[in-house]
């Protein structure tokens, strides 16, 4: 697991902060902090994750983790003539109760249009994928084949989405961008992710480099479509993003921030709203590094790396981005998934995250490509808690955090958390200025403790905030060996 700091804002252990009167029967933590008089920030009944800074105003004793994805099972394998080492671009849908996989084909060195092909794999569990026979191209001397578009410049990068538009037609349910720069973008529609017709002749957006994964959805909390794609600046791939109405006529780019770190590459974006707060966008980019080799000749030559593209002289690896709209980008520096053991990890290309992130009962599931290159080309199924990505963490020392003043709607605060049997935490509501609301200060809230994904606070008066909501608030959170991943309000009590 990797750390980082908050920027900008104190974060230091201090082990006086909590002794064991403190958190068992005395009062908790020291006197109120002056606070910045920001703008209250209107949450509604959103759940709000620690995955970027923005409600967060101060912590002391307490950091923020970076928390690492558990791999499970590889889970498909790109071993069919039409597909191959070099297979890639993944996008998997979930619709109802099937999951869909898209593809790129590309069993040699070559991006021509004779050679790159757009596949389909389905699945009703996730994780056994069978290859439907769609007839639709003959590639590889047979039409038997799970093909859905050929010879065309869109399987370079054909990126598929399921259209959530409350009005759109059924015709148009899945749509799809994919091409190159020059000429652009071209736009397509399918009523059942299988046939697609291209919308129109001409490329639909062509301000951008576009080699990569571009990837669209529609934002209800935008209300319009969201394309996230390649562009170069300073000759590092980066990524812009631009808006539309209807899919076909796009306004002009922005760049994403780049905040305090430097630019590096970042190859794929894979940026996707999160299926728990869709008002935040989660990016699982795909971090380049050119000519940072790390495997030996001999070693090269042991495990096959291929000769083209200089594939023994770069690595890779994917890191953890938000972004909530417009240019804001929150970019972890540390990786969230690393190459590993496996030298055929850390090779060019070799660890791509694929598009899309599942709720799958008590687990997110999200996958990642690797060994690209070779002919163990493969997907692997990865796993962590809901709202895992990143915690608040205090240590047996204690901590705490105070967040910007909130507007929410409901009576209720709920709270993802994981503590030890040593451990806890307790939650004060404050108002705009921070000083303790009569009723649910620290004192008034007995410790919470155990690992609860949907916890109810309460304090020693109850736990209905309803005279509290549409007024700003503060929430105090004091921790002890504790984790807090998430919280929201809600209307039930």
């Amino acid at each position: 697991m990797g750390v980082l700091p908050k920027p900008g804002k104190k974060c230091w252990f201090v082990a006086m902060l909590f002794g064991a009167a403190g958190w068992f029967g005395g009062v908790v933590g020291p006197a109120p902090i002056a606070l910045s008089a920001d703008e209250p920030i209107q949450i509604g009944q959103r759940r709000e994750l620690f995955v970027d800074d923005l409600l967060i105003e101060r912590m002391e004793g307490c950091r923020q983790e970076l928390h690492a994805p558990q791999p499970q099972e590889i889970v498909f394998r790109f071993d069919q003539p039409w597909e191959g080492i070099y297979s890639g671009y993944i996008t998997i849908l979930r619709d109802g109760q099937r999951f869909l996989l898209y593809y790129r084909g590309m069993p040699k060195a070559s991006h021509d249009q004779q050679t790159e092909v757009t596949c389909l794999a389905e699945s009703t569990d996730g994780v056994h994928w069978t290859r439907p026979k769609l007839g639709l191209y003959e590639v590889a001397g047979t039409k038997e084949n799970n093909v859905v578009l050929a010879r065309h410049q869109a399987c370079h990068n054909f990126a598929p989405v399921i259209d959530t538009r409350p009005d759109c037609p059924a015709d148009a349910r899945y749509k799809a961008l994919g091409g190159l720069s020059p000429p652009g973008l071209v736009a397509f529609a399918s009523p059942d992710g299988v046939h697609w017709r291209q919308l129109q002749e001409k490329p639909v957006f062509s301000d951008g480099a576009f080699d990569s994964q571009n990837n669209a959805f529609w934002s209800e909390e935008e209300k319009q479509y969201v394309l996230y794609f390649r562009v170069f600046r300073q000759a590092v791939r980066w990524i812009a993003r631009t808006t539309s109405k209807d899919f076909l006529h796009w306004e002009k780019p922005v760049d994403l921030d780049v905040g305090k770190w430097p630019r590096e590459h970042l190859y794929t974006n894979q940026i996707v709203p999160y299926p728990r707060a869709p008002h935040i966008y989660i990016g699982l980019p795909t971090r380049f590094f050119p000519n940072r080799r790390v495997v030996t000749e001999e070693e090269a030559a042991q495990i096959g790396t291929p000769k083209e593209w200089n594939y023994a002289n770069d690595c890779t690896d994917g890191i953890l981005a938000i972004t909530r709209g417009g240019s804001h980008f929150y970019r972890w520096p540390e990786a969230f998934v690393r190459p590993g053991l496996d030298l055929r990890n850390w090779t060019s290309r070799a660890n791509y995250a694929v598009r899309g992130v599942f709720e799958v009962g008590q687990e997110l599931w999200f996958y990642v490509q690797h060994h690209v290159g070779y002919s163990s080309n493969h997907l692997r199924r990865y796993t962590i808690r809901p709202d895992g990505f990143v915690s608040v963490r205090a240590g047996a020392s204690g901590g705490f955090l105070v967040t910007k003043p909130l507007v929410f709607t409901g009576r209720e605060l709920r709270i993802n958390f994981s503590g030890s049997a040593a451990g806890g935490l307790r939650v004060e509501l404050q108002d705009a200025q921070g000083q303790p609301i009569p009723g649910f200060t620290l004192d008034d809230c007995p410790e919470i403790i155990g690992d609860r994904l949907d916890h109810p606070v309460r304090w020693r008066t109850g736990g209905d905030l309803q005279k509290l909501a549409g007024q700003p608030v503060r929430l105090r959170f004091h921790l002890r060996d504790a984790d807090l991943y998430s919280f929201r309000f809600a209307s039930e009590k």
